[in-house]
């Protein structure tokens, strides 16, 4: 598993997740080398997106976001998953599938998500986030049900 974050300013490097992801994983690994300081550089109105995984939503990630001072989006349980990484997770996996030969290894496949998740184009990121509004729209009018997102 990777996690990654994308902003229409900026985007993490990814990050290879080892193992379970647990809260103080997250935390610790994720939250405050990676997305503090890419917020931080977006600017005060940078706003977390994340989900309702058990590893974001624990006591010390909730404590950890508030003495942060992190804007976090809230994301009713059961909501459709809107979130734009969604897309970007998917374009990342159709560019690493178009290398020839497969990868052999981990450390391969690492490399190849790594130089593929570069090489997303900006505009690609931005048209993402900025349709977020209409997702939101078409979401609401489907009464939560299927979109053409």
């Amino acid at each position: 598993m990777v996690w990654g974050g994308i902003s229409t300013r900026l985007r993490t490097p990814l990050y290879h997740v080892v193992g379970n992801l647990t809260g103080v994983h997250y935390q610790n690994e994720i939250l405050q080398p990676l997305v503090v300081p890419a917020l931080q550089a977006i600017g005060p109105r940078a706003i977390l997106q994340d989900d309702n995984a058990p590893p974001h939503r624990s006591a010390a990630v909730n404590t950890f976001i508030q003495q942060a001072r992190v804007n976090r989006m809230l994301w009713p349980a059961n909501s459709p998953d809107l979130n734009p990484i969604e897309h970007m997770w998917d374009e990342l996996c159709r560019r690493v599938q178009q290398h020839h030969p497969p990868p052999t290894n981990l450390g391969q496949v690492l490399q190849w998500l790594q130089q593929e998740w570069n090489g997303v184009p900006r505009a690609f990121i931005c048209n993402l986030i900025h349709s977020m509004r209409q997702r939101c729209v078409e979401c609401l009018a489907n009464n939560g049900g299927h979109t053409r997102y």
